[in-house]
């Protein structure tokens, strides 16, 4: 159901990031992320550059450690959603509370609604064979008026100079107001930062595997899984051969990521200075 994203003054206001081992992380909700997309998109001439929204989880997190390309695309973002159980715990350890989970995919479905109702237009780029187009057409449905164009290129196209160049000329030639970038982790984030500024785009935003579940491609966890914060379990169990060492290991690898940023900032506070307050005392008169 599409949000209503009249906010107070209050409400509009940009918390301040919570930095995780390199990582930012914007801590808004949900309202809060589509209030500051809508307020830049209603003010095009104040955009110096096409947005770019990413959604850090464990995996993200854990996985930059061990690339700076991608650790570069994040710092790029100009909103890095908290899109995981495991950043709201990392905001509560630290010290900098998230109140809600923004996950890329319920992001792009009420950027899609806002689309449909303000007439903009939508590129989905990526996702497994047909899903781009299955995608587009299902929220069609949902939302009549929706403009979408869809490509769906070779798996590690941008590796293929001539189909990258074929790529990009067909997301210039629609011009499209919000493009939604499916490409896995972390080529999604590494092809943004390096193309999408350069494209006639107003936003571009990672939306990983959700052009594939929009299509009934894959099988969304169920809703009770995302209200106790453990879907990730219900795709372990699913996939185990594919996500173990990402679940398993990597979530392990991310608590420790976390735990040390925690002692870095418990030692930083304890060798900073105290002020002296005798010093600041005026020296009494005999």
């Amino acid at each position: 159901m599409p949000l209503d994203i009249a906010a107070s003054p209050a409400e509009t206001q940009r918390p301040s990031r919570l930095q995780l081992a390199g990582v930012p992380v914007d801590r808004m909700t949900m309202r809060q992320s589509l209030t500051w997309i809508a307020e830049q998109l209603h003010a095009p001439s104040q955009l110096t550059h096409p947005l770019l929204i990413m959604g850090p989880n464990a995996h993200i997190v854990s996985s930059a450690q061990r690339s700076p390309q991608f650790l570069a695309a994040l710092n790029s973002a100009d909103l890095c959603v908290p899109d995981g159980i495991s950043i709201l715990l990392a905001g509560s350890i630290l010290g900098l509370p998230i109140s809600e989970r923004v996950t890329g995919g319920e992001l792009m479905e009420q950027l899609c609604a806002f689309a449909a109702r303000d007439n903009l237009s939508v590129f989905f780029l990526g996702g497994l064979s047909g899903a781009a187009e299955g995608a587009a057409s299902a929220l069609k449905r949902r939302y009549p008026g929706l403009r979408v164009t869809c490509c769906c290129p070779s798996f590690r196209f941008e590796e293929e100079p001539a189909e990258l160049a074929t790529v990009l000329d067909t997301i210039r030639a629609a011009a499209p107001d919000i493009l939604c970038v499916a490409l896995g982790v972390p080529r999604q984030e590494i092809w943004m930062h390096r193309h999408a500024t350069s494209l006639p785009i107003r936003l571009a935003i990672s939306v990983g595997a959700a052009l594939d579940t929009q299509a009934g491609l894959r099988r969304r966890a169920p809703e009770w899984t995302h209200k106790l914060g453990i879907e990730w379990a219900y795709r372990l169990a699913r996939e185990p051969r594919r996500l173990w060492r990402r679940y398993l290991i990597g979530n392990a690898h991310f608590l420790c990521l976390v735990f040390a940023t925690s002692w870095r900032l418990r030692t930083a506070a304890l060798r900073s200075p105290i002020p002296n307050s005798t010093a600041t005392q005026p020296t009494q008169q005999k």
